[in-house]
């Protein structure tokens, strides 16, 4: 799970931590929650075929065996000007084929669109890194009544078989891509 907000007071980690604890009880699954807050990733990336500075290397040392060891991918996210945070964008950028053939479903929330045109356009960003987009979302609308000052949802059951059926499909297809890539190495 990836959480992409790293600004200060944000929501996403109350929405990352309910939707680990839910990961968690799914069988079959071994949940990473990578915090993009706590990877200092430059925004400067080096010309291509060039080495990143040090400071980068650092924190691509930190999250990149993250990502390849994954099957799949759920990304957490807000909507920030009809779109997705830089700092996810930064991190997208700075990988490549650790994205292949890999599933990403999308755990969203904020205002009246529930950060849904944010993952809208990330499934564009994710088609071009090769990676499948996972149809069903989770998506909080006015997503700050939505949690209580411990971080549970104020109404469990609908985002609760949200989540179900988000984890139902992501397990699907990283059971299967994972067979494929498997069986058949992915080359692009």
């Amino acid at each position: 799970m990836i959480i992409g907000s790293v600004r200060e007071g944000r929501l996403g980690s109350t929405v990352a931590e309910w939707f680990a604890g839910r990961a968690r009880r799914h069988e079959g699954l071994d949940v990473d929650v990578i915090d993009l807050a706590e990877i200092p990733l430059p925004m400067v990336l080096p010309r291509f075929g060039a080495a990143p500075a040090v400071e980068a290397s650092r924190a691509l040392e930190a999250l990149t065996p993250r990502l390849a060891r994954a099957d799949a991918f759920a990304v957490v996210t807000p909507e920030y000007n009809h779109s997705f945070p830089a700092s996810l964008k930064n991190a997208i950028d700075w990988h490549d084929r650790q994205w292949h053939a890999k599933p990403v479903g999308f755990v969203s929330y904020g205002g009246i669109s529930g950060g849904l045109r944010a993952v809208e356009q990330l499934r564009l960003v994710f088609a071009e890194l090769h990676a499948v987009t996972v149809r069903d979302t989770v998506s909080f609308h006015g997503a700050w009544k939505h949690f209580d000052d411990e971080g549970a949802p104020t109404s469990p059951r609908s985002c609760d078989g949200a989540a179900g059926i988000l984890l139902d499909q992501l397990t699907w297809w990283a059971r299967t891509l994972r067979e494929g890539r498997t069986v058949r190495p992915y080359t692009t």
